[in-house]
């Protein structure tokens, strides 16, 4: 039986006299163009290249870690109003310090020493730290320091390191309550925050700390937004030369074993790459800013382009073996396959855009992003694999002659598709019903997937800043603010009594609050001196703030002083436990605001946006997805003008993605930003094998071929490239796994897994399902009418 599919192979003539209407609408035939005159083509993309080359260069690096929840909702426009309004939180390091001995004078002198060196860094504003403490004021005086010019020693060393301990100002908030860990907050210009000097800035305050505190045994780490946007940007130009280089590899490598022609290597993989580079350069010429999602943007394009690629040279590669010569092969090579591609970069595009109804301005972005790509690489793919082959293959009598009698690695993989392909006809009704019991259980664990979300996958987790933040969570509460923004009406003042007092209830509110911590407004000064000096009067309150450093002022009240915040932290948690804290906080608030009418009250910081937020974003995108499963079916259907394909392509559709679903459930994890965008964009990416096996099936479905014939001629003829397809697929979206951010490896792995269960869905479900619907098709209709 193999033979006669094999034979079938060698007069690919007569397959190509099949159906006349295309499913792609004669779109497949934008790749006749550029082989009419290849060597002009050539010329035309040596220029597209190098314009792609300027645009690659203009493409910058989002790194705020904010931009998943950019978008025109008042909950975020009011976030990014507080950090206008106050920016501090934007630009200051953290510099965590740990240690046994952290107070032990000797640590303690090189600290302080490590604290002075620390203000001359370049790009320094000011900093807070222990030694900002002062000590009660005495009548008329601006309080001393805390900490005097000369330590004590001995017993009044002892002394004073517990009267450290016990200041109001700066325990639990700038030291821990076991005097084991300090917090310093370095202010940071927002120029250098924003500009490549950061790079620089973070250098040098990592240097004072090896060079003061070096030799003190002191564990000194660093977090911070500046730091974590630096490791962000750091990760994200890293990632992108590694998943270039590997996936490149992956695919060149897979093509050369099974081709063993360097021409057919090239017509195969260079297409894919020069597609990344041309859709690269595009969205640099578009403005669009690299960042975590558009950052898989090259292995997505690999995995878009790199599978009709290689169904192309697949096909040219068997009518060459057939006979043909080099330019009938690659002509015909397109308008067979050629509309399957067409309809795969359509259910790819239809992925991208079901993205654009997130509420998320970033992940709209990606979504442009991966529709203009799509568009790009199926330009560059149905052009440049006939081009390619056109001038590079040559001596083709000698070819067909070699490899007539001897292509072991393909005709292996044929021998493995015709014995599954057998078994599925065998009992079709059987196996479609399996199919459908065993994908309705996994869609049920699906179903149970939870909302995640942490601020943290957003970081490099094998880099400083989340290990510094771990520590602070532990021992100083949190490193995570939460602001409440108070905003007066007109005619109310910073200093008017009302305004104090709603600042002092909202901070009494918020230090109630549990899960909230480390509480700072202007209130807390208030208190001190009211504590300290005896004297809680305006005057003395404004003569405080008056003295006080613009920078530090600038944390709670702002310049125009109409408006102030109540920053209190909390540490990184999951989204689904941090929303209570949030919910009950701004209900508490309640209170406040009916005592204080006419100020705005408001709960802010990026902990309570993702908080609100994330849960509901995800499972809009989540909605979104199982919209798509019924959009990419019916144009799928549409295409082909059959139900029997529509209702065909359901099952292997769903499967990859219940079954990723199942896996993450397994593993105890849910649904991220990251897995639900990886799922969305895998489910058209993943259908590319069925429509290439469907499309086959349509032209092998002729007058006096049993269906079940047709089904085995046609998963003979395209199932070896769609393995070789699929393992290069994986190969580039797990090159993810190298990854320090854990949304992208998360991203990566999933897709690659997605990937390979989209394959076995082809081969395990979609032919019993194909073959039992047609013949349901032919008990319906007649068996006169082609139910493809």
């Amino acid at each position: 039986m193999l033979e006669k599919h094999r034979e079938n192979e060698v007069h690919v003539d007569k397959v190509e006299q099949g159906p006349t209407s295309s499913i792609a609408f004669g779109l497949e035939r934008i790749g006749l163009i550029a082989v009419r005159a290849p060597i002009l083509s050539c010329i035309v993309l040596l220029a597209l290249i190098v314009g792609a080359v300027f645009g690659i260069h203009r493409i910058k690096i989002d790194d705020s870690l904010s931009q998943l929840f950019r978008s025109d909702t008042r909950e975020f426009k009011q976030y990014e109003e507080v950090t206008k309004k106050f920016p501090a939180e934007e630009f200051d390091v953290l510099v965590v310090v740990e240690g046994k001995n952290l107070l032990a004078r000797n640590n303690l002198e090189k600290l302080r020493d490590f604290v002075t060196d620390l203000q001359l860094v370049d790009g320094t504003r000011g900093l807070v730290s222990l030694f900002s403490a002062r000590q009660a004021p005495a009548p008329g005086k601006l309080p001393a320091a805390l900490f005097p010019p000369e330590l004590p020693e001995g017993a009044a060393y002892d002394k004073f390191i517990e009267t450290v301990k016990n200041n109001e100002i700066i325990r639990g908030k700038l030291l821990s309550e076991d005097g084991t860990l300090a917090l310093i907050v370095l202010s940071l210009d927002p120029q250098v925050v924003a500009s490549s000097k950061l790079t620089k800035t973070i250098g040098d305050i990592r240097a004072l700390m090896k060079e003061d505190l070096g030799d003190t045994g002191l564990n000194v780490q660093l977090s911070g937004v500046p730091v974590m946007q630096l490791e962000i940007r750091n990760a994200v130009e890293r990632d992108g030369l590694t998943y270039n280089i590997l996936g490149i590899l992956a695919g060149c490598i897979i093509a050369i074993i099974f081709f063993r022609k360097i021409s057919f290597m090239v017509a195969a993989a260079f297409p894919p790459m020069i597609a990344i580079l041309l859709a690269l350069g595009a969205l640099g010429w578009a403005n669009f800013n690299l960042n975590m999602f558009l950052n898989v943007m090259t292995p997505l394009i690999m995995v878009i382009s790199f599978s009709d690629s290689m169904q192309l040279t697949f096909a040219a590669r068997d009518r060459l073996i057939a006979g043909q010569e080099k330019f009938t092969a690659f002509k015909n090579a397109v308008l067979v396959v050629g509309p399957a591609c067409v309809l795969t970069h359509g259910t790819a595009g239809i992925s991208f855009i079901a993205l654009q109804f997130s509420d998320s301005d970033l992940i709209r972005k990606f979504g442009e992003a991966g529709l203009a790509a799509t568009i790009i690489a199926l330009v560059a793919v149905l052009s440049l694999v006939p081009v390619f082959g056109v001038l590079l293959v040559r001596n083709e009598k000698l070819f067909a002659v070699k490899f007539q009698s001897a292509d072991a690695g393909v005709q292996a993989l044929r021998n493995f598709c015709y014995w599954i392909a057998v078994r599925m006809v065998g009992r079709p009704g059987l196996f479609s019903l399996i199919a459908v019991l065993f994908v309705a259980g996994l869609g049920v664990i699906y179903a149970n997937l939870e909302p995640r979300y942490r601020l943290a996958d957003q970081v490099p987790d094998k880099r400083q800043a989340v290990a510094a933040s771990d520590r602070l969570d532990a021992k100083l509460t949190g490193a995570n603010p939460v602001n409440v923004l108070i905003q007066f009406p007109k005619g109310e003042t910073l200093y008017s009594p009302e305004t104090l007092q709603t600042i002092a209830d909202v901070h009494a509110t918020v230090e109630k609050t549990a899960g909230v911590g480390n509480v700072w407004s202007l209130e807390t000064l208030r208190r001190w001196l009211a504590e300290k000096a005896g004297s809680a009067d305006v005057a003395t309150l404004k003569e405080y703030v008056s003295v006080i450093p613009e920078h530090l002022v600038r944390r709670f009240i702002d310049a125009e002083q109409d408006a102030v915040v109540v920053a209190g932290r909390v540490p990184d948690k999951d989204s689904s436990q941090l929303l209570p804290i949030v919910d009950k906080l701004d209900s508490e608030l309640d209170a406040v605001r009916k005592k204080h009418p006419g100020y705005e009250i408001a709960v802010t910081g990026l902990a309570a946006i993702a908080a609100r937020n994330s849960a509901s974003m995800i499972e809009k995108l989540n909605r979104g997805l199982t919209v798509e499963f019924a959009l990419v079916a019916i144009f799928i259907g549409l295409a082909f003008r059959s139900w029997v394909v529509m209702f065909a392509c359901i099952l292997p559709g769903i499967f990859p993605v219940v079954m990723s679903g199942t896996v993450l459930w397994a593993m105890g994890e849910g649904l991220q930003f990251a897995s639900v965008v990886a799922l969305t964009v895998s489910f058209g990416l993943g259908l590319s094998a069925t429509i290439h096996f469907l499309n086959r099936l349509r032209l092998e479905s002729k007058p006096g071929v049993g269906a079940a014939l047709a089904v085995e001629r046609a998963t003979v003829l395209v199932g070896p490239a769609l393995i070789l397809t699929t393992v290069v697929l994986a190969c580039g979206l797990v090159v993810t796994v190298f990854s320090d951010l854990p949304s992208l490896r998360l991203f990566g792995w999933l897709s690659a897994f997605s990937m390979v269960m989209a394959l076995v869905a082809d081969l395990f479900i979609l032919r019993p399902t194909a073959m039992w619907l047609i013949n349901l098709h032919a008990r319906l209709q007649g068996p006169d009418k082609p139910a493809i």
